[in-house]
């Protein structure tokens, strides 16, 4: 099992996600971002957290130490927001944690240097496990100490939503063109070379018996939790074996996503009001055109 702490205060929501996490500190003097088993995408996306983090952790990638954080909603009675309670109230019991890294900011495409072979071990990582949501709109990657950090892989393991049609899936490729990582020509064979061979049966049941059994519990079409963990080994390591069928390829350069963001941006204008067409965008943040420009400079 994961290492498990007891949650001793809520500091804040984080709500640049969907799921809203909070920072919370907990009885080991750690400082955590807690994905809430009661948020609306439940119990499977800790699940992929945990299955997806851990395999990368040791197939050598960067993945901030997950824990079983243990939160009794009593900790966050001063949130003031009534939605964030909501998740916190059905988030009683187990949920999980990722270490806070200080200091770490987004990836943004352009704002550091990552080579061909580093590029394509994460993109292989995520075409191995479907993980379509690492894109250069929402990167799901942090900068941190001057290297990547990959956190949020909820999203990852697309075929356990539906397990009747899992065993189709096995060879599936997933559109991983707008990859955050694709402009920067990802070597994917040299990863498959490299890490395929890892993923062996014996790896795969290590890390999905970090899973708690709670998160496990009650799947439609499974008899125990047991066979559940098995399932998870059996189509991830069947899909590392036919990874000829799904390696990702064909990304595009940097300048043709800069010319894909200026085409989006000008349907986006055509579509607007007239008066309208010329209002900026105020959000903030940078478009990909703009993120790309000093990749391309």
């Amino acid at each position: 099992m994961l290492e498990q702490v007891t949650a001793v205060r809520y500091v804040d929501p984080l709500r640049a996600g969907g799921s809203v996490p909070g920072v919370v500190e907990t009885d080991d003097l750690g400082t955590y971002v807690v994905k809430f088993a009661g948020a609306a995408q439940g119990r499977k996306a800790l699940v992929a957290e945990v299955i997806v983090g851990e395999l990368a952790r040791r197939l050598g990638l960067p993945v901030p130490e997950l824990r079983l954080v243990d939160f009794d909603p009593a900790v966050a009675a001063h949130e003031p927001d009534h939605e964030v309670q909501d998740i916190l109230r059905a988030s009683h019991g187990l949920n999980l944690g990722m270490d806070l890294l200080p200091g770490a900011r987004d990836f943004r495409p352009g704002m550091i240097d990552v080579g061909p072979v580093e590029a394509g071990r994460v993109v292989w990582l995520d075409a191995l496990t479907g993980n379509v949501d690492r894109t250069v709109h929402n990167p799901n990657l942090m900068v941190w100490h001057g290297g990547l950090w990959l956190i949020d892989n909820g999203a990852a393991l697309i075929f356990h939503h539906r397990w009747s049609a899992a065993g189709a899936a096995v060879g599936k490729r997933y559109d991983l063109s707008a990859h955050a990582l694709g402009g920067y020509g990802p070597d994917v064979r040299a990863a498959d070379e490299e890490l395929g061979p890892l993923v062996t049966v014996g790896l795969l049941e290590q890390v999905v018996a970090l899973v708690p059994d709670a998160w496990l519990a009650d799947e439609p079409g499974f008899d125990s939790v047991e066979e559940l963990r098995r399932a998870y080994v059996h189509h991830l390591a069947a899909r590392a074996a036919r990874s000829a069928e799904w390696l990702p390829d064909g990304f595009p350069t940097p300048e043709q996503l800069h010319e894909a963001e200026r085409q989006r941006a000008e349907r986006t204008r055509a579509g607007r009001p007239a008066w309208l067409r010329e209002v900026p965008d105020l959000s903030g943040k940078p478009s990909v055109e703009t993120v790309w420009e000093q990749h391309v400079d």
